[in-house]
């Protein structure tokens, strides 16, 4: 094979010598545009649509390089029997390794979807795992090992080369992508358990994947020759780190793991912490998001739920008793008006019949009676301001009908020996 393109290469620099090689220039531009331009053109038909799903996202990605292989294999069959085709019969498998990265990278961001790391680098991945194949199809690849072996420095005792850090983080990348995909099989797995908590299940998921990635690289680093008593410098330095500047990380970390494992919130708990009160949306090891009644999403450090009072109304039961406060004029008949405040209460859908609604006589002040109507929700994650208002709403008109006057605040003014 080698040899093959050895000869190849030999055929190129005889041809660049040839009057007629600017045919191939021409042949290979042409080619490649036209493969381009009906690329882009797909890419805008179909729209952000296609890249959801895997069929049409995967022939997007192979649409260019096996466009071009194909109209570039058809040019050199027809220009063979007049002009010479080395150039043309290089680019055929350098196009077609393109065309196998490109389905290969494709296959691992689907397979891990949840990785938004391997998205954001997916070309550099892609454009290295390419040029590496690249370099070995013209037979350059050798020169470019011995000179990066060349390159040599020295961490502690271990002499090491770039070519081996090279090898190092390919292998790495590898086996952790391999540690991943295992990891993400083996949490889909614990999703389907019924009978396992969501909060332990996501702590041995997470468990599993990051002792699956450890292992990757303590695995991975010694079959390149890499001495893992070398990474001791660098432990040092990352506990000192801990220490000091990561020591807020840190706790975050360990409190996200006491939450999962003590079950104290979950998600879809409504709770309220450090004057914020949300719905409990997504529980990470470093942070949890709350979900507020306006829309707005908070990210509360777990480090401030462990440490805070936290306020969760659905805990271990959802029902959660509301309070509105209301004052009467004296010489109101208050039978009368505790009787309506308990049905403008009962008459609204979310309240419940158990236990009812109760009204009660809380104080006299200054400019009336208050007074207040208390009851029970069932579902305080919908949110408590609109059924507020309905029920003011409702005792207001109540009110009203019955004659009922609600004060507002009066003073009196007597003037002496006028």
């Amino acid at each position: 094979m080698n040899r093959e393109f050895t000869n190849l290469l030999v055929s190129l620099q005889d041809d660049l010598a040839h009057p007629d090689m600017w045919w191939q220039f021409v042949v290979l531009l042409v080619c490649l545009l036209f493969a381009k331009v009906l690329e882009r053109v797909v890419r805008t038909r179909n729209g952000a649509a296609a890249s959801q799903s895997f069929g049409e996202g995967g022939v997007r990605r192979l649409m260019f390089p096996l466009t071009a292989m194909l109209l570039i294999f058809v040019a050199r069959a027809v220009l063979r029997d007049f002009h010479p085709v080395s150039l043309l019969s290089i680019a055929i498998p350098l196009l077609g390794s393109m065309a196998l990265i490109r389905a290969v990278f494709f296959i691992l961001r689907v397979s891990f979807a949840s990785a938004l790391w391997l998205a954001s680098f997916e070309r550099v991945f892609a454009f290295l795992a390419w040029s590496v194949v690249a370099l070995h199809i013209v037979g350059v690849l050798p020169q470019v090992i011995a000179v990066m072996e060349d390159l040599s420095f020295s961490v502690g005792r271990q002499k090491l080369n770039l070519w081996i850090v090279a090898q190092g983080l390919t292998t790495v990348v590898t086996t952790l992508l391999a540690a991943l995909w295992v990891g993400r099989a083996i949490e889909v797995r614990l999703q389907r358990a019924q009978g396992l908590d969501a909060n332990l299940r996501l702590v041995f998921a997470r468990v599993v994947r990051s002792l699956l990635a450890l292992v990757a690289v303590l695995v991975s680093l010694p079959l390149v020759g890499i001495d893992l008593t070398t990474l001791s410098v660098f432990g040092g330095a990352l506990g000192v780190g801990l220490g000091f500047g990561l020591q807020k990380i840190a706790s975050n970390y360990v409190s996200g793991f006491i939450i999962l494992l003590d079950r104290s919130i979950r998600i879809g708990n409504v709770i309220s912490v450090a004057g914020e009160r949300g719905e409990v949306t997504r529980i990470t090891t470093r942070y949890t998001v709350l979900r507020g009644m306006t829309g707005v999403e908070v990210i509360v450090p777990n480090e401030v739920l462990v440490g805070s009072v936290v306020e969760n109304e659905s805990l271990s039961d959802h029902r959660v008793r509301l309070a509105l406060p209301v004052q009467v004029a004296y010489g109101t008949d208050l039978e009368r008006a505790l009787a309506l405040l308990e049905a403008a209460a009962a008459g609204d859908p979310r309240v419940l019949a158990d236990p009812p609604p109760q009204s009660l006589v809380l104080a006299f002040a200054d400019s009336g009676i208050n007074l207040e109507i208390g009851f029970w929700i069932a579902d305080p994650e919908a949110g408590s301001g609109l059924l507020r208002s309905r029920i003011n709403l409702a005792i207001w008109h109540a009110f009203k009908n019955a004659g009922v006057e609600i004060p507002f605040p009066q003073r009196e003014v007597r003037l002496l020996n006028a």
